[in-house]
């Protein structure tokens, strides 16, 4: 049986997508011959020719285990994923973003996790930033006091995100380095595809949880990760706004969800004030755009 389907989205991002596949096969080598791992791309209509480019080098690099499929409109990471899940042959699925470098083994060692520890079904990784330093890789459920100090900037502290030094049971992980079991992924019917992009990840551990499966952290592999390399932080903030607000109305009480919005809605006047006080088309462009994605 296949034991670890590789999922990886590309959008006008073929250089990223190469290099990750290129770590991939660098320490996979045998796993990808013996056809116990494969890699699933999924190109989300891509404005360039990521696609020829993509189907270039798997020639030519003679790429074994490695499927790549077109699809004819940007569908976001959430269905971009489920989309590739659907031919997925693995026990394990791994969702792994494209601006990564995969430096060891420590994949094989998660599904060694979940073979151990059945009660388990989803399992994130540690991510790394190029100079070494670890990059926030798990959170706790935004309730709304922790919303809140999300919107107010206090997750730099450390007070919603962190990284565990140790094997831990947690809230969500991070789907830029996501291990889940193809049958409990199936049993929740995938990511949400109402989400086009960010807070899918911790939305699909929420119904997870719901539903009694347990999620924890797995500290000890070594993936390089550029945070931000295929999109940019205004199409983060845009997104993660209208999540939120996505994730209120179909979670929590009505009475969180209003609250959240006029917290919302208040925190974009005030920067699009600042923005003109100061000068800075980015706070004032950025923000605009975040309220008019507010329902």
């Amino acid at each position: 049986m296949m034991l670890i389907s590789v999922i990886l989205l590309n959008y006008n991002k073929p250089n990223l997508t190469l290099a990750c596949m290129s770590s991939l096969k660098t320490n996979f080598s045998k796993e990808l011959l013996e056809n116990s791992m494969e890699i699933i791309i999924v190109d989300n209509a891509s404005s360039d020719n990521s696609v020829e480019i993509l189907k270039k080098e798997i020639k030519i690099k003679n790429y074994l285990s490695v499927h790549l499929i077109s699809s004819d409109k940007n569908n976001g990471f959430g269905k971009g994923c489920n989309i590739a899940a659907e031919t997925a042959k693995g026990k394990y699925l791994l969702f792994l973003n494209n601006d990564t470098i995969v430096k060891d083994k420590g994949i094989l060692d998660m599904a060694k996790f979940l073979d151990k520890n059945k009660l388990v079904s989803i399992l994130g990784g540690q991510l790394k930033n190029p100079d070494g330093s670890r990059q926030t890789s798990v959170g706790s459920f935004y309730t709304l006091g922790k919303a809140i100090l999300l919107l107010l900037g206090f997750q730099r502290f450390g007070v919603l995100d962190r990284s565990p030094n140790n094997i831990t049971k947690v809230d969500w992980v991070k789907g830029g380095l996501f291990m889940i079991r193809s049958e409990a992924f199936n049993r929740l019917g995938g990511f949400d595809e109402k989400i086009f992009m960010y807070t899918e990840d911790m939305e699909l551990c929420y119904r997870a949880k719901k539903m009694g499966f347990q999620i924890y952290f797995y500290p000890d592999i070594e993936v390089v990760h550029k945070e931000h390399g295929s999109t940019n932080r205004t199409f983060a903030i845009v997104n993660i706004y209208k999540n939120l607000l996505y994730f209120y109305k179909k979670h929590r009480t009505y009475l969180e969800y209003f609250v959240l919005k006029l917290i919302l809605v208040t925190k974009a006047l005030v920067l699009i004030f600042l923005g003109a006080l100061i000068g800075s088309n980015y706070l004032k462009s950025t923000y605009k755009q975040a309220l008019q994605n507010i329902e």
